[in-house]
């Protein structure tokens, strides 16, 4: 039974990151991309991410220490609040349907979506995945879990920031209108 709490993380993002690169396959064409610097930059910091996810024997020790007592408790409560949150960034992905781009992007046709997790949240993708990332680190209970997820928070805000910009310069007052009632990543809050 030692082996499912061990693979169950892996084996959830693996599956949530599978299901993204199919369903990135069928989007609109893009009509402006982002420069290929912010991308890579993005890239760079979602793989020191991953790595202190994945990798155990980095050489600082303060990576591993544990902020609770990690057991049965703590991974529940994590794999609970982990499925929740790509859950929602799923439901987000199928809502947006071929608006979605892995880059910030304005598509052809590019529809303002302000309704269901729009409706709650501007970036419902970027809550869903930075919730999951909460969890798992929860679960994990070290402080590298929670660096993952600092810098998660960082990549998602220097693209958001770049998309609300671009989402402005297309939508004007449309989407000027729809960013005050509607909070950017935690519902009334922020």
């Amino acid at each position: 039974m030692l082996w499912f709490y061990r693979l169950f993380f892996p084996v959830v993002w693996i599956f949530f990151f599978v299901y993204w690169q199919i369903k990135a396959a069928n989007t609109k064409t893009t009509q402006r991309l982002e420069p290929a610097a912010s991308r890579i930059l993005r890239v760079f910091i979602f793989l020191i991410a991953i790595v202190l996810l994945s990798i155990t024997s980095i050489p600082l020790p303060w990576l591993y220490f544990e902020l609770w007592p990690s057991g049965l408790w703590s991974f529940w409560v994590g794999a609970a609040i982990t499925i929740a949150g790509l859950l929602f960034a799923v439901w987000a992905r199928v809502y947006l349907g071929t608006n979605w781009s892995r880059s910030v992007t304005i598509k052809q046709d590019h529809e303002l979506i302000a309704t269901g997790p729009y409706a709650m949240v501007r970036h419902p993708i970027y809550t869903g995945i930075l919730t999951g990332l909460l969890g798992t680190a929860i679960a994990l209970s070290q402080v590298r879990g929670f660096l993952a997820f600092a810098l998660f928070f960082v990549a998602f805000w220097l693209k958001l920031r770049m998309e609300e910009q671009w989402m402005r310069s297309q939508f004007g007052e449309t989407y000027v209108t729809y960013a005050h009632r509607t909070a950017a990543l935690v519902p009334y809050l922020f």
